[in-house]
This record gives C-alpha cells, sequence and structure tokens, in this order.
C-alpha cells in the first residue's frame, strides 16, 4: 500500500503558507522587478467600507444637449470599462436634464492620498476615438470596433494589436483600406495623435492587425485605448468630490475582528463535538477561507458589503459539507467497519449530499454573474469561488487529511472520530 502519512503535512504546510499569503501578501525582489501576491492589506473595499470618488462628467464638443440615447451608451460604456477592471461597486447614473453622467467607483487599494483626480483616471479616456486618413477626413468612429487586444505576430515577432469591427465598421474599413493601400491611417483620441498605421492590403473580413509594435505594454496600453474610445462624444469632468464609507470609518475592522472571533469559536466546536475530522475540517476551513481571500486580492475584484454576505454564506456551507462528512464516518464506525474503510464509505456517501447543496448555488451564482452587475457581481463572485475552495478543500484535502492520518496506528481510535461505543454487525 502506497505511503500516505506525509499527505497531512503538505496539506497543513500549503495551508499555513495560504493563510500566511492571504493575511500579509508576500513580495519576491527579482531583478529589477518585484513579483507580489496581494493580501488582505492590498484588497479594494468597496465604497460601502472604504469610501470613494463621485465625479460628474459633460459632453464637450456638441453644440446640443446629448439626447438620452447617447447618454445611456455612453453610460453602458463606462460600466463595461469599470467591470473590466474589476471595480464592481460602482453606481453610474445620467441627469437627462443637464446632460451630464455621475459616477461613482471605490479607492484603488493603495490609495494614501486620497486624490479624486488622480482616481479618476482609471476610467480611462474620455475622448473620441477616430480613424483619418492623412487629411483629416473621418473613415470611421471607435464605436465600429468591436474588440481590440495585444497579441504577437508569429511571423515577425513583434507584437501587434488586433481589432474586430462590427458589420458597419467593416463596411467602412473595408471601404477605407481599399482607397488607402500604401497609403497610412491615423487613429486620434479627440486631436491627439495615439498611432498610425500604414495600409498594406485591402481588408474586408472585419478583422485588422496593427503590426510593429515595441513592446507588449505598448501594445496593451494601445489595444486599451481602442477599446476605450468608443464613446459617442468626448467627456470632460465638470466637479468631483470624495465620498465617506457609509458603514463608517471603523466598520472594516469590526469585521475583521469578529471574522476572526466567529472562525476560532467554530473551530473550537467542530474539534470539541468531532473531533479528529473536526481538526481536519478547521485546516479545510482555513484553506477555504485564504483561497477566497486570495482569489479577492489577487485580480483585484471589488470587495462590497453584498461580496462579504457571498463569502460568509460559502463558508457556512464549508462548515455544512465538513459536518456533513463527519456524521457520516462516525456512522460507518458505529456499524462496525474499519477506521480506513469508514473515512471511504462516509465520504462516498456524503459527497452526492454536498454536491447537490454546492451545485444549486453554484447555478444561481452562474445566473448573477451572466445578468448582473456591479455589487451583485462581487456577491456572485464571492459565491462562485467559495463553492471552488469548497470542493477544493472542504471534499478533496479533507478526505487526503484524514485518509493520512488514518494510516497513523495511534489515531486508528474510534473515540477520536466522536464514536463512544462501536458494534460490530455480521
Amino acid at each position: 500500500m502506497k505511503n500516505r502519512k506525509p499527505v497531512f503535512f503538505i496539506i497543513f504546510i500549503i495551508a499555513l503558507l495560504m493563510a500566511y499569503t492571504a493575511i500579509f501578501g508576500i513580495s519576491i525582489p527579482m531583478g529589477s522587478r518585484t513579483f507580489k501576491i496581494p493580501g488582505a492589506p492590498d484588497m479594494r473595499f468597496g465604497i460601502d467600507i472604504r469610501g470613494g470618488v463621485e465625479a460628474a462628467y459633460e459632453p464637450v464638443g456638441l453644440d446640443r444637449k446629448p439626447t438620452g440615447n447617447e447618454l445611456e451608451a455612453a453610460r453602458t460604456i463606462i460600466e463595461t470599462r469599470l467591470d473590466q477592471q474589476n471595480i464592481l461597486d460602482r453606481d453610474v447614473t445620467i441627469d437627462k436634464d443637464n446632460g451630464y453622467i455621475i459616477v461613482r467607483f471605490p479607492w484603488k487599494a493603495d490609495e494614501k492620498d486620497f486624490n479624486p483626480q488622480e482616481a479618476m483616471s482609471e476610467l480611462g479616456e474620455t475622448a473620441q476615438l477616430t480613424f483619418q486618413d492623412a487629411e483629416g477626413n473621418v473613415l470611421l468612429e471607435g464605436s465600429h470596433v468591436v474588440n481590440s487586444s495585444p497579441e504577437m505576430n508569429q511571423n515577425t515577432g513583434l507584437y501587434a494589436v488586433s481589432l474586430t469591427f462590427d458589420e458597419e465598421g467593416t463596411r467602412l474599413f473595408s471601404k477605407a483600406t481599399a482607397e488607402l493601400i500604401g497609403q497610412e491611417i491615423d487613429i486620434y483620441m479627440d486631436e491627439t495623435l495615439i498611432q498610425r498605421a500604414t495600409v498594406t492590403v485591402h481588408i474586408t473580413g472585419g478583422k485588422a492587425q496593427i503590426d510593429n509594435i515595441g513592446s507588449y505594454n505598448d501594445a496593451k496600453a494601445l489595444s486599451d485605448k481602442i477599446n476605450s474610445g468608443s464613446l459617442p462624444f468626448s467627456m470632460t469632468t465638470k466637479n468631483h468630490s470624495t465620498i465617506s464609507p457609509t458603514l463608517g470609518a471603523g466598520a472594516l475592522d469590526v469585521m475583521v475582528q469578529a471574522g476572526i472571533i466567529a472562525y476560532c469559536i467554530i473551530c473550537l466546536l467542530l474539534i470539541l463535538y468531532y473531533r479528529l475530522p473536526g481538526f481536519v475540517a478547521s485546516i479545510a476551513l482555513l484553506i477555504q477561507v485564504s483561497g477566497q481571500i486570495l482569489a479577492l486580492s489577487i485580480p483585484q475584484i471589488t470587495l462590497t458589503l453584498t461580496g462579504i454576505a457571498g463569502v460568509i454564506l460559502s463558508i457556512g456551507m464549508g462548515v455544512d459539507a465538513n459536518v456533513i462528512i463527519s456524521e457520516r464516518i462516525n456512522e460507518e464506525i458505529k456499524s462496525g467497519k474499519s477506521i480506513p474503510s469508514a473515512i471511504a464509505s462516509g465520504f462516498k456517501e456524503a459527497f452526492s449530499s454536498v454536491f447537490d447543496g454546492n451545485i444549486t448555488v453554484l447555478i444561481v451564482g452562474v445566473i448573477l454573474m451572466v445578468f448582473g452587475s456591479g455589487s451583485l457581481l462581487s456577491f456572485a463572485y464571492s459565491l462562485l469561488t467559495g463553492i471552488f475552495f469548497n470542493f477544493v478543500a472542504g471534499v478533496t484535502a479533507s478526505r487526503l487529511m484524514i485518509r493520512s492520518l488514518s494510516e497513523f496506528n495511534a489515531i486508528r481510535k474510534p473515540a477520536l472520530f466522536k464514536c463512544r461505543s462501536r458494534r460490530i454487525t455480521l
């Protein structure tokens, strides 16, 4: 039989490393750069927890008041930009009477100066993107670009930016490239030239590529500007202000303290009632909580009050899964099975119940991710990551740890599995 004894200690060390990283983060110098895994101190919290910025934008360059449809289009684009940057706690509203768009969003995780003007740079360019010929004639606008992304040209080994146009953009770009072969097309953000490209072939398929860009960062910067340049008109900041956290400045500290106390109480009760399986469940919960914190901090997903509710709900599901598994193992031992056999049967019998409970929440989370926006996305993301780590920690890691411990003769005692009596069935 394969020796599984070291497995428990390997998983336990991984759990401690994950917990340390989640609490403090890790920074490793690598030459001129620093490899960093952000932890809880680097998380981006929502407006309700940490506060943020409120800015009013108004169109420029228009000799009329923007229509409701134009303002709706601009709002959709701004919301999409914020979602792409994982800024899920935001509120974008329209003042149709005055032609303004009001944007509220939280501070960056590393914000210390709380400068609203600097924070608003996250929204990207609020200018209008156009493709022009050498004489300044507009060939098509940024609103016709469906998507832009950086990539590497396999033939030249240099970076490039790929463009995909909508139906109208495909027609306009085909017409432009047919007439401008050997000439240049300039890409402008309002009056600022951001890229110049030479037309080499007639492009008819709705997809194009801007070649010979120096580095990946340059290609990504250009791609981001093109993606953000589909506003129906240029916009400028009318005014801005700082938003105080709605829950109060000390709310975060109180929540953290409450979370630590609740975790300790849950682990204590699990260990006192279920003994060895409860001890294993406590380590599994540590992996789940640490994993969820890292899943929020690394991609800088905004954690709102609803997101915290999702974390709490998923932790509760993790506790429930471990309780079901522990009870099933206890029943199998009482039926007369050996400890290893009872562990195997207990996990097998409990899996269907754990799976059913998680799959229903998974469906809800997916629906919220597809159709939700703003803080609903924060809640859905917390749920989905919680379900993932529930299976990784509460099912897989728990099984591996308890099977590893069961190979120690000193631990093969029913009393360590909550069993006070044992009856043998024939």
